[in-house]
């Protein structure tokens, strides 16, 4: 047997054995165990198996942490062992009537949009990639300027940038039918029609540039070109609206009754009910997330900076999305990211302190790549293996947080994109900004390093 595959059967072991299991899944860092009886875990076992960086129980799940690439290797060896591995989607529905309505609220939101970011996070270096090679001082190396860049080359990079934003609603339409179990099919063209051509273009509408369709007389009617409220809301309804209506149509005439009925009455309700109220209350997050990075002398990157990691533990900071993809869609910026990036660093450099002063090698073996891991942007790891075992590497880190996230705020830092931090996110600050940005990040990790070093860690731990 593989490395891997012994390690998969001590967890099984190790978590109560196969009967224990109800079903396995996993993220980018964790391997997710939906339990029967959690009593039978022994989680000092699972802690001193090999590759394992740290396990915690949240939300109705057992979750041991191996960090990217790993977790995916011992996945595959665990289902390999479990011949009765329940389908994914089955899988899902056990997960959501799992822990606190809340967090499984959350966690459902988030399904949606781990889908989407890889494009979005695509689209974001394109945007940094553009402002690289548009600035002058790059021209300047091949003797160019501005005005010799060719109109042509200028509109390909500006499809590579806004086709993503501009039929975000048909992606997330698209995904949250999948979520709900809906026909993805039928969410892509229900988005699309938001984003149809005939409709007013929401942000020409914005600029004054252009108005609203006015139905009946008091309806504004608009396309709804990086909004994501409506689709989301639109994605879920027509969903649950398409598998009621299918399970009550036969068979012989599913085919042409489900997917018009849904169609038809999705997309009156989406354009005259749902986009106009939802774009509203869309449009108030957005007005109270700017008005929150308004603060003066930073205080609100102070304030983000030093709790998102805190937000990290409880699993629901994946709300942040949906407030980036918003902040990108509507003003073509993300000062979130470099906020959020001093919380991340900050964690890996307090980690990194407990793995410098550390006289133990097994503490060495396991802090050391969770630094790491944090520096490429994965926290879990440093958070669950090493700072929330020796408490004041943590809070130190929400320290270190908070001193970058003041920094970020106060010099204006903006991404071109998301989803990626600390060194992958260096891309995201090409245009003009990397100095500031390495700046943050060096404040972020020697303010939660030093004060780890000198006080919150003892080298006899």
């Amino acid at each position: 047997m593989s490395e891997n595959g012994e390690i998969a059967k001590q967890i099984i072991n190790a978590v109560g054995g196969k009967e224990n299991i109800q079903s396995v899944t996993h993220c980018a860092t964790r391997l997710r165990i939906m339990i029967n009886n959690k009593d039978k875990i022994n989680t000092d076992k699972i802690e001193n198996i090999h590759k394992v960086k740290g396990a915690f129980y949240n939300a109705g799940q057992y979750q041991i942490i191996f960090g990217t690439g790993t977790v995916n290797k011992i996945y595959d060896e665990v289902i390999h062992l479990i011949p009765h591995e329940q389908p994914s989607t089955k899988i899902k529905q056990n997960e959501n009537k799992e822990g606190p309505s809340f967090q499984r609220a959350i966690r459902t939101f988030g399904d949606v949009f781990v889908p989407i970011i890889p494009v979005l996070v695509a689209t974001g270096l394109f945007m940094g990639l553009r402002g690289l090679l548009t600035q002058k001082e790059m021209l300047s190396i091949f003797n160019l300027l501005p005005e010799d860049i060719s109109p042509n080359f200028l509109l390909y990079t500006q499809v590579l940038t806004d086709t993503a934003f501009a039929f975000l609603p048909a992606l997330v339409a698209w995904s949250t039918f999948a979520v709900f179990g809906g026909s993805p099919i039928i969410g892509i063209v229900l988005g699309l029609m938001l984003v149809n051509p005939i409709l007013p273009n929401a942000y020409e509408v914005a600029s004054g540039n252009s108005s609203p369709i006015m139905m009946f007389g008091f309806i504004p009617v608009v396309g709804y070109q990086g909004t994501v409220l409506p689709a989301f809301i639109s994605g879920f309804i027509g969903a649950k609206m398409e598998r009621w209506i299918r399970k009550h149509v036969s068979e012989t005439l599913d085919l042409l009754v489900t997917p018009f009925f849904t169609l038809l009455i999705m997309s009156i309700s989406s354009l005259f009910i749902i986009g106009p109220i939802f774009h509203s209350l869309e449009q108030v997050i957005l007005d109270i997330v700017i008005w929150l990075l308004g603060f003066p002398l930073g205080l609100g990157g102070l304030i983000i900076g030093g709790l998102h990691q805190v937000l990290v533990i409880t699993g629901v900071h994946h709300i942040f999305n949906f407030l980036e993809i918003q902040l990108l869609a509507n003003t073509g910026a993300n000062p979130f990211n470099a906020i959020i990036t001093a919380g991340i660093a900050a964690q890996g450099g307090a980690t990194l302190a407990v793995a410098t002063k550390t006289k133990s090698k097994k503490v060495k073996a396991l802090a050391y790549p969770s630094a790491l891991s944090a520096m490429l942007g994965i926290t879990e790891p440093a958070i669950f293996g090493v700072n929330l075992r020796y408490r004041k590497p943590f809070l130190f880190g929400l320290i270190g947080g908070s001193a970058g996230g003041f920094l970020a705020d106060w010099i204006n830092l903006k991404a071109t994109g998301m989803s990626i931090t600390v060194i992958p996110g260096t891309l995201l600050y090409l245009n003009n900004q990397i100095l500031g940005y390495l700046l943050v990040n060096f404040f972020a990790i020697s303010v939660a390093f030093v004060l780890t070093y000198l006080f919150g860690f003892s080298n006899q731990e």
